[in-house]
């Protein structure tokens, strides 16, 4: 039978908490969601984790927009959500975006909370949340979702190795417009504190501006800290 909902998660190297982060999903596996983890070549033990904890583990080339690609592709269900490793879904997702599919909307995305008591963490995820609520456009840690067949007529991911969220989203954007769901994600703020707060917002601000202007993802990626390809 084919499932409603097939939950995508690109990983690497995640092998501290992905355990942790698979079994919050079992309920919503229980009601018929299935969990594809795509692993884009760790060198930890997320790999075999996530073949005892998935319904499905998958290797493909490094770079959220291929690994999300290649999850896509292993699972028809009716609607794809895509999940960071770093991100929890409320408990009830399933049946929220299930809601959002049935009234209409071809694709969608959660509110966000930021996993911080960091006062300026709860204004940055304010500000996504209102920003992404009137542009259209989300961030891959607002947990996208989209009918199957609507993510496969747009191409799916475009394959850039950073950015690949908005590029989605204004592909997306020419069908509808997102169904924003105020159902919050938690996310951890861990490149927020790694890196530090303000030094983190202003980066990324910057390389969303630079992004917007035609700047070239893959030297965007570099400056973020990725390692593409």
């Amino acid at each position: 039978m084919r499932p409603h909902l097939c939950i995508v998660i690109p990983v690497l190297d995640e092998a501290r908490t992905l355990g942790q982060r698979l079994g919050a999903l079992e309920l919503m596996r229980r009601r018929g969601a299935r969990v594809v983890v795509v692993d884009g070549g760790s060198q930890d033990d997320t790999f075999s984790i996530a073949r005892e904890h998935a319904d499905l583990a998958l290797i493909a080339p490094r770079g959220r927009a291929s690994q999300m690609n290649a999850g896509a592709a292993a699972c028809p269900a009716d609607v794809l959500l895509f999940l960071h490793a770093d991100t929890v879904l409320p408990a009830y997702a399933d049946r929220a975006v299930h809601q959002a599919i049935s009234s209409g909307r071809g694709w969608g995305r959660f509110d966000v909370h930021i996993d911080s008591s960091r006062n300026v963490l709860r204004v940055v995820a304010t500000a996504m949340n209102l920003r992404s609520r009137w542009s259209g456009i989300a961030t891959g840690d607002q947990a996208i979702f989209v009918q199957h067949e609507l993510f496969w007529r747009v191409g799916g991911y475009p394959e850039l190795p950073l950015m690949e969220d908005i590029a989605i989203c204004r592909l997306l954007k020419q069908h509808s417009h997102p169904a924003c769901l105020r159902e919050r994600v938690t996310t951890s703020a861990r490149r927020w504190e790694r890196h530090g707060v303000w030094r983190t917002i202003f980066l990324m601000w910057r390389l969303r501006a630079a992004y917007f202007m035609g700047a070239d993802p893959r030297q965007l990626a570099v400056q973020y800290g990725y390692r593409p390809r």
